[in-house]
């Protein structure tokens, strides 16, 4: 997955995120740090007409009340050609969480959908309820459950037309025709609030400065964050820092990274079932 990054900082590329207000801070900052660009833009009045000077969009449904203003901004960048990335919070959650996820779907078309299992699987069909915006200890994706999984996502790629990238101990991206498996990243990543909502910004920079290439845009961007939380986790241990510093750290990380450490530190295979 070597050049993407550096494809970002090229480009810059112009996001525009309609998120949350819990990270609205990381997800803009995390996106500068790997050279983007980003644009808070969610405001139902104005979501279209801003859509159309981005490079690419972020729907995150922690902005629950902001579903209109996806639905809007998200025809628009369809209409333009421009991707669109989905991260489903809580999808499964609650009715309105579980409508409004359907909701846009059915309206937009996602270059990529980034959850955990939990959303993913409530996505798919599968009756799935997570710990809040954190992943249901019975949905954990693990070496044991992985042929099981996989197909799930697969299928829901297929089904969808788009690229399904689901974050855990194990992070599985999938188009439906070709899976990764990547294995960077920490269990401190799980310790900050909005890891999940930054690597769904992150992958919406990438996409935006490489839309021909969802799949492997989406890939990079999983691979960079992980290999950024790992950084920053080393860091957290010689220095006897905590989660604060940690969130800090794999912001910098990312604003560091170069392509040879990306080449060394990648951690990622091709999916192949191991039944075949």
């Amino acid at each position: 997955m070597k050049g993407y990054l550096a494809k970002v900082r090229t480009e810059e590329p112009l996001v525009q995120c309609i998120t949350n207000f819990v990270t609205v801070n990381d997800c803009a900052n995390i996106l500068l740090a790997s050279g983007a660009s980003p644009t808070m833009a969610m405001d139902i009045r104005e979501v279209e007409e801003a859509v159309e000077k981005v490079q690419a969009l972020v729907c995150n449904m922690g902005a629950i009340e902001h579903i209109d203003s996806m639905v809007l901004a998200g025809k628009r960048a369809n209409e333009l050609g421009i991707p669109v990335v989905l991260d489903p919070v809580g999808a499964g959650g609650t009715t309105l969480r579980r409508e409004a996820v359907q909701k846009l779907i059915r309206e937009v078309k996602f270059s990529a959908i980034r959850g955990n299992a939990s959303e993913i699987k409530s996505i798919a069909g599968i009756s799935s309820i997570g710990s809040g915006v954190d992943v249901s200890k019975d949905d954990v994706v693990s070496e044991e459950t992985l042929d099981k999984d996989i197909q799930i996502f697969e299928i829901l790629a297929k089904s969808i037309h788009t690229v399904i990238a689901v974050s855990g101990k194990i992070d599985v991206v999938t188009d439906g025709q070709q899976t990764i498996l990547i294995r960077n990243g920490c269990p401190t990543m799980a310790r900050i609030t909005g890891s999940g909502c930054m690597v769904t910004t992150l992958i919406g920079g990438f996409c935006g400065a490489q839309k021909e290439n969802a799949f492997q845009a989406t890939c990079s961007a999983m691979i960079v964050m992980g290999i950024a939380g790992e950084s920053a986790d080393k860091k957290r241990i010689e220095l006897k820092t905590g989660n604060a510093t940690f969130r800090n750290d794999l912001i910098d990380a990312i604003f560091n990274m170069t392509e040879k450490e990306i080449e060394e530190k990648q951690n990622y295979e091709i999916y192949k079932r191991r039944d075949l």
